[in-house]
């Protein structure tokens, strides 16, 4: 954050995260009275589901979960990973939605990946025409080159990692050092591309991961619906933090390599209390009342500053 994004006249100043908060202080000069911890505002849609699920890893919230995908026409019994890089579907898209079916495939994971292709419709025409059984072949050449990979990429500790994730990942690399990780009946996969999507909400109560790019408005929403997520890029500078948002809060990792991406989300999919830690992380972080909490506390204000004049 640069010191010219903070103003220390003013009434109120609401922020989305404690290291703003630190940078609104230390570089603006904005006095603590001033701040309001509101989190980042998002779409109403986000408030309405948060309320209707509540904790997503409850029976409740799972029976929410349910019935947002029958609507959807997604399967309930699978994982579902959402899978998206903006209005326009850019980024490595391709390349990370073949190595999930190829990964997911191979380790047994029954899955629906959801990919939204924005207004990309030569990627979302490639992937309704995709041969994945030269996805898979080309992918995974042979088992023992799998393994080596395996083990090499799980066990490359990240710095800024939580532990659980850690944790998760160590035993999914000794598990393939066993040779016990290609599993004997391949997963049920299916890829569904979606052009540009108005029912953001939805996808994401129906998704079990998210994976995207280090959004603000994005990960704010998948926050306040206690969505884990995998960051896949951010815009140097003014993205970064973002990246830690997730880090630091324990819902998520950060990784750019399509493989390596793939190897993690399918050793996520099948750790249920892995994903139930990391979904109640990502409660904590998230704000889906921020818009109107905003409006609420502006209109208060405004209104005592309008009885005062009137004295």
């Amino acid at each position: 954050g640069h010191c010219t994004w903070f103003n220390k006249d003013v009434d109120r100043m609401y922020l989305a995260s404690e290291p703003i908060k630190k940078i609104a202080q230390n570089r603006g000069g904005v006095p603590d009275e001033k701040i309001v911890m509101s989190g980042l505002p998002i779409r109403y849609d986000f408030a309405a589901q948060a309320d209707a699920m509540g904790d997503r890893t409850t029976e409740e919230g799972k029976a929410h979960q349910k019935k947002i995908r029958e609507e959807l026409n997604i399967d309930p019994s699978k994982r579902m990973i959402l899978v998206m890089g903006g209005g326009e579907g850019v980024g490595s898209l391709s390349s990370i939605v073949n190595e999930l079916y190829a990964k997911l495939r191979t380790q047994g994971v029954d899955a629906t990946i959801c990919v939204v292709c924005g207004r990309n419709e030569q990627l979302k025409n490639d992937l309704e025409t995709r041969c994945w059984d030269t996805v898979v072949s080309q992918s995974l050449n042979s088992y023992a080159s799998l393994k080596s990979r395996v083990v090499t990429k799980l066990l490359t500790p990240h710095a800024s990692r939580s532990r659980r994730i850690q944790a998760a990942l160590d035993r999914a690399a000794a598990k393939a050092a066993k040779g016990k990780d290609v599993a004997e009946v391949p997963g049920n996969v299916d890829v569904i591309p979606l052009g540009f999507v108005q029912n953001m909400a939805a996808y994401m109560v129906a998704a079990d991961v998210l994976v995207s790019k280090a959004g603000p408005g994005t990960i704010a929403e998948a926050a306040a619906v206690g969505l884990p997520i995998m960051v896949t890029s951010h815009l140097p500078g003014q993205e970064a933090g973002n990246v830690d948002i997730v880090l630091d809060g324990g819902f998520g990792d950060y990784c750019e390599d399509p493989e390596t991406i793939a190897l993690e989300l399918a050793c996520w999919l099948q750790d249920s209390q892995l994903l139930d830690v990391m979904s109640n992380k990502a409660r904590i972080v998230g704000h889906p009342h921020a818009a109107e909490e905003i409006a609420k506390d502006i209109g208060d204000t405004t209104h005592e500053v309008m009885e005062k004049n009137m004295k």
